[in-house]
């Protein structure tokens, strides 16, 4: 009877949807159809992902190397521009690749049925002009076949959504630049750069300057979200790779070459985010048809109310993120500048968990348009496990790189005696940071944003209180105090959603 009953435990535990995720931990390196599916989707985007907060790096390195104020004038204006644009950036690539999956899947159903079907009449045809002409007459003529298959290897592929993301971004690229360059100043204020900082005139500069190259920036992520959405992440890692190493190059021949400091940094970033927007969409009009035949096919109303759930969402993790930046200023420039080297390392590290949220992401939405509910499942628990691998990882990894490479950043001891403060932050999280980064690519993927946003807000608000606490009373530490609790509560939010078997995923505790 005891074994019984243990048996029956084990049965029931096995049906809740927690355990199914993380069931046959043993094949998450199995280099099956579905795992290499994920990595060839996961690793280039990562990459590309991580290219942009590493070129973020070594625009503060070079900086770093000017003086510790202008490493916190740029740290402000980097944490501002980045959040700002995380406002456009995240809803409207999320959603993008979530529809253009879906309608790439559907088109591709369709258009298989079309084939099907005209294939069958070109067979009847073909038959019938076998027997009313002669043998030799038929062999020499061109089968409808062949011509109509070489026809479809040259047609672009119809997808409504992702003229939709080009037109949005293009708008909020330009509303972004405006906004930016016009309340720069108010802004650097309010982030704590006051009028009589040594900080604000290179933060302004730097902000100005960088805002104009805003247009370029969202037009490429739109155009990453639509080549993610079609499941092919190696051609915006080859622009952004490009474009990066153009910043790179670019960087001190404008710093301290041309000796145009802070402004040269901004200049040169500006001219690698034009020049990957221009390969992408070059790449895209190739593979995509940009320009429908009705403005009905846009779909402008699905795209924005769906990205106005997620714009709630950015909204309230930026404002817990844009926050953080602003106490770190308000202890002053030695503070802002070891927040800001901790942020971006944090940041970058952390990216690398969204390649597998877009693998994630990209997956499920194909799936669950197909009704593929095993595929879902098998999705999930695979980017699951490979995100808790890969976070043990980083923590590792960071926790030993970390001690030594501290001081490519800056020379200024009041500094690196406060980024040794927050490396155990920075290294520690980085399991749940992963977590919460593929949680969110799973919700995504199974078109979950309303949860999505009304959780995030819930939790932002809760984090925007410990802000508060504890760095009024514990300063630096209780920053990143405040951050890593933000993390935790991310995570948890999508670990409740899918654990529990809630809204689209009540399929897994059936």
């Amino acid at each position: 009877m005891a074994m019984d009953a243990v048996l029956n435990l084990g049965s029931n535990l096995a049906k809740v949807p927690l355990f199914t995720l993380f069931k046959d931990t043993s094949n998450v390196f199995r280099n099956d159809e579905l795992g290499i599916e994920i990595a060839q989707i996961a690793v280039p985007a990562a990459l590309a992902l991580a290219a942009d907060p590493v070129a973020s790096l070594i625009d503060t390195a070079f900086i770093g190397h000017i003086g510790p104020v202008e490493l916190a004038a740029v740290g402000v204006s980097i944490a501002v521009f980045s959040q700002v644009s995380k406002i456009a950036i995240f809803p409207l690539v999320s959603v993008t690749t979530s529809f253009v999956a879906e309608e790439d899947t559907t088109g591709k159903l369709s258009t298989e049925l079309q084939e099907n079907a005209t294939l069958e009449d070109d067979f009847a045809v073909n038959k019938e002009m076998e027997e009313l002409l002669p043998k030799a007459e038929s062999t020499h003529k061109s089968s409808p076949v062949s011509s109509i298959s070489t026809k479809r290897v040259y047609e672009r592929r119809h997808i409504p959504s992702a003229s939709s993301a080009l037109v949005v971004g293009c708008v909020l690229g330009i509303i972004q630049a405006l906004f930016l360059i016009m309340a720069a100043k108010p802004i650097l204020n309010y982030m704590g750069v006051h009028p009589d900082s040594p900080m604000l005139i290179p933060a302004q500069q730097y902000l100005t300057l960088r805002s104009l190259g805003a247009p370029a920036v969202l037009l490429s992520l739109a155009m990453q979200g639509v080549f993610r959405g079609i499941k092919d992440t190696k051609t915006p890692l080859y622009a952004t790779v490009v474009g990066d190493v153009a910043n790179i190059i670019l960087d001190p021949i404008f710093i301290f070459v041309f000796r145009l400091g802070v402004s040269g940094a901004a200049i040169a970033h500006v001219i690698s985010q034009y020049l990957i927007s221009l390969m992408l969409l070059w790449k895209l009009i190739e593979q995509v048809e940009l320009l429908p035949p009705s403005i009905k096919d846009l779909q402008f109303s699905r795209f924005l109310k769906n990205g106005f759930m997620l714009l709630m969402r950015v909204i309230a993790a930026t404002f817990c993120v844009t926050l953080a930046a602003s106490m770190a200023a308000r202890h002053g420039s030695t503070s802002m500048a070891a927040f800001q080297v901790c942020l971006q390392i944090w940041l970058a590290t952390s990216l690398l968990a969204d390649g597998l949220a877009v693998a994630g992401q990209a997956i499920l939405a194909s799936a669950f348009a197909n009704n593929d509910y095993d595929k879902a499942k098998a999705t999930a628990s695979r980017v699951l496990q490979f995100g808790l691998v890969l976070g043990l990882f980083l923590w590792v990894f960071l926790l030993v790189g970390l001690q030594f490479a501290s001081t490519l950043f800056t020379e200024d001891t009041n500094v690196l005696n406060l980024i040794s403060v927050g490396i155990p932050f920075v290294t520690a999280t980085q399991p749940i940071n992963v977590l919460a980064f593929v949680f969110d690519g799973i919700n995504f993927g199974a078109s979950d944003f309303a949860y999505s946003a009304y959780s995030m807000v819930l939790v932002s608000m809760m984090s925007i209180l410990c802000l508060f606490i504890l760095s009024s009373s514990h300063g630096f530490y209780g920053i990143w105090v405040a951050l890593s609790i933000f993390m935790s509560l991310r995570a948890l939010a999508g670990f409740l959603r899918i654990g529990t078997g809630m809204g689209p995923w009540s399929f897994l505790r059936t």
